[in-house]
């Protein structure tokens, strides 16, 4: 199999430029030899490869990443570990789901949180909780639908107004909100940086090593620019890249979203706002809506706009355009916060399966993959890649009927229906969701 495309985002992820200097990880030269190999150094893939170690401790697990460590997709994202599913639905079975999904996240969730306590992984962890934030009256009836469904989940929750929201966030912007107490916030990019520095002694990571093809048949192989790696056994840890590859038939595509990090607000700017503590709020539509973080060191991050992207390509120009979007957007919620510069613009990739379901599990012999992330890919994919170990290794873990629960990803047709469904869908969202930006 040859991979088509590779991530290419032309722009300094945030998150990693905070932390300065960090350990580079050697790029893979020459040829070596594992028991296991693992494509992609996210959630998923650090989450199988550490699990495989831990129980097979004389194994040897190679972990292959086509960037820098703390530069990938998982390294990119909003910093969200949460707990509970966004939504729930009001059927027998659609509550069923919503409760496979939840001891799903919040077992990613309990082990990322132990790996992180037991290491002393720096990453700014906080238990900050989340709010669920609709602008309009239009969505009403979401926020009162969404307080119903975590009554039936049994989930402790708080409603808040236009006034209480203003206290505790420091804007008008928004009509109201649902708070859940127990999501988590990170720096994502510090986080994944420490869950690779603290992996057991026999996994080795590459860094700036991509698989630029990779034979199945027999014996693992797998051609990177520099090197090559022959393994009994692999694992796919690559999402959104994933649909190039014949393995995963076409049932999972990349979207890219964009972020701005502000520069760090000064006393006096803080004051106009109060004295609120970090925080981190959701859109009722995901897809139109934009999501906030108010960081512990005073910054504010904009996180807007999702764009089909089937090439894995992010240029420059585009982040632009998504930079000047976020300030004009920020100006909206924090209009006495006009001197307010923004920092960093990114971009980074999830990927997306049709109807919500991973692409999980065997795809041939010896095969393994975790794909299909859907958005909170830090605690569903650490959950993912940790159970996907245990099955491959035929360990014993009551979770593995839930991951048997959630379901395979669908069928997704062909480009260029694809990219029609795809725009036509996001173009439906976004008009539905006007009201909300």
């Amino acid at each position: 199999m040859k991979i088509k495309n590779l991530p290419l985002d032309q722009n300094i992820n945030g998150w990693a430029a905070l932390r300065g200097d960090t350990t580079r990880h050697p790029a893979l030269h020459g040829k070596v030899t594992a028991d296991w190999l693992v494509i992609g150094a996210g959630f998923a893939g650090l989450a199988f490869a550490r699990r495989i170690a831990e129980l097979r401790p004389h194994e040897h697990v190679v972990v292959l990443e086509a960037l820098d460590v703390a530069d990938n997709a998982s390294a990119r994202n909003s910093g969200f570990v949460i707990d509970l599913p966004h939504t729930v639905g009001s059927t027998s079975a659609e509550l069923e789901h919503a409760n496979t999904y939840r001891r799903l996240l919040q077992y990613g969730l309990h082990h990322l949180k132990d790996t992180v306590d037991r290491h002393e992984i720096e990453c700014d962890w906080l238990n900050s909780g989340k709010y669920h934030c609709a602008v309009s009256e239009q969505f009403d009836g979401e926020i009162a639908h969404y307080q119903k469904e975590l009554t039936t989940l049994g989930e402790s929750f708080e409603y808040l107004d236009n006034a209480a929201l203003k206290q505790r966030l420091g804007t008008s912007f928004y009509r109201s909100a649902v708070y859940t107490p127990n999501c988590i916030l990170v720096n994502p990019a510090a986080l994944i940086s420490g869950l690779v520095a603290t992996l057991p002694e026999n996994v080795t990571v590459y860094a700036n090593s991509p698989a630029l093809q990779i034979e199945t048949q027999g014996t693992i192989r797998a051609e990177t620019p520099h090197g090559e790696v022959r393994a009994r056994k692999l694992m796919l840890a690559i999402n959104g890249a994933a649909r190039g590859l014949p393995l995963f038939k076409g049932n999972v595509f990349a979207m890219s979203t964009f972020a701005t990090l502000t520069e760090p607000l000064t006393p006096e700017q803080r004051r106009v706002i109060g004295d609120i503590s970090a925080w981190g709020s959701t859109p009722v539509n995901a897809l139109a809506g934009a999501t906030l973080r108010y960081t512990s060191d005073h910054r504010f991050l904009i996180r807007e706009h999702v764009n089909f992207a089937p090439g894995l390509v992010t240029s420059a120009v585009e982040t632009g355009r998504h930079a000047r979007r976020h300030q004009k957007l920020f100006a909206r919620i924090y209009p006495q916060l006009q001197d307010v510069n923004m920092a960093y613009t990114w971009s980074g990739l999830i990927s997306i399966t049709r109807n919500g379901a991973p692409v999980w599990g065997n795809l041939s012999e010896n095969v393994y993959s975790s794909a299909g992330c859907n958005g909170s890919g830090s605690s569903k994919q650490s959950a993912f890649g940790r159970l996907l170990a245990e099955h491959a290794l035929g360990e014993d873990n009551p979770l593995l009927a839930d991951m048997e629960a959630v379901g395979r990803a669908n069928y997704l047709p062909p480009r260029p229906f694809l990219d029609v469904g795809v725009k036509s869908f996001m173009a439906r969202e976004r008009w539905r969701s006007r009201s909300e930006m």
